[in-house]
């Protein structure tokens, strides 16, 4: 089953790409699980996904801590994609598309600061389309504002090894895409079924 609740995440993710063939984006969007199902859905052999924990202060936070709201994580999913294939202005829209961005600290029933809608930037370039889209994206949400935050990626903490891929090893074993379809349903009557 991997390592055990009570044990230590361990390394920091994905290495940085000096050719710059391949990059980085970190997305939180609720639980990590349906995040992560979602982007190998849709990304498929394109990407390598891990998800873990950033965002906050602590050092090897554990999935236990960070569900205690105490540590400032987000449940993130961290994205290494190849630049020749994919933009990352894809990934920021699809990250829009794919989760309800106007519910504070909340996806379906999962509620907390670790559930919070966030893009976690790695370069500064990153940060200027994520910031961009948020403005471009509200004009569909009318009234309903966009809380998203914008925030620097800081370390990234990898979740134990029983996270990983966790929705394709037990396809029966959370409500997660529940909950992610009720978001898609809203994000679907929000862009008119595009």
């Amino acid at each position: 089953m991997g390592l055990t609740a009570s044990q230590p995440p361990t390394g920091t993710g994905f290495a940085v790409d000096p050719t710059g063939a391949y990059a980085l984006a970190t997305f939180g969007a609720g639980c990590f699980w349906g995040v992560e199902k979602s982007f190998q859905k849709k990304f498929g052999a394109d990407v390598e996904l891990l998800v873990g924990y950033a965002g906050g202060s602590a050092e090897q936070p554990t999935y236990k801590q960070v569900c205690t709201g105490s540590t400032g994580h987000a449940e993130v999913l961290q994205v290494k994609y190849d630049t020749r294939k994919i933009a990352y202005e894809q990934l920021v829209d699809f990250f829009f598309r794919m989760h309800d961005p106007t519910t504070k600290n909340r996806q379906g029933g999962d509620t907390g600061t670790q559930y919070r809608s966030c893009i976690l930037y790695h370069t500064p370039t990153q940060q200027q389309i994520a910031t961009h889209a948020i403005e471009d994206v509200q004009h569909h949400f009318g009234a309903h504002r966009i809380v998203t935050t914008v925030e620097r990626v800081g370390t990234f903490w990898k979740a134990e090894d029983y996270h990983q891929d966790y929705l394709t090893v037990n396809p029966e074993g959370y409500e997660c895409p529940t909950h992610f379809e009720r978001s898609w349903e809203r994000v679907r009557e929000v862009y008119g079924g595009k």
